[in-house]
């Protein structure tokens, strides 16, 4: 029998929270630690400091995840801020909550 694995999409921002990065990861503390780390400064995270989790959803199928992704990626800046205003209204950096 094989283990159940999770799926997150998440939305970061940075400091001041005028960038949004959108993506999919199956170790999303991970993911994260490399963002705050900015393993890659030449990367988009990297370039503008987006290293703040304000927004995750699990998923059990990578399927769903890869496509809940493409929605989030292709909404409006304006779609995402309701959206973390819903669930997140403080902008925490939920990392914290780990």
């Amino acid at each position: 029998m094989r283990a159940e694995k999770n799926y997150y999409v998440y939305i970061n921002t940075n400091k001041l929270h005028q960038v949004f990065y959108t993506g999919v990861i199956n170790n999303i503390l991970n993911r994260n630690n490399q963002h705050k780390n900015q393993a890659n400064k030449k990367s988009f995270t990297g370039k503008y400091n987006v290293n703040k989790l304000v927004y995750y959803k699990t998923f059990n199928n990578i399927n769903d995840a890869i496509a809940r992704e493409k929605q989030k990626k292709g909404g409006s800046r304006k779609k995402k801020i309701a959206l973390i205003n819903r669930l997140n209204p403080m902008w925490k950096d939920l990392t914290l909550d780990w």
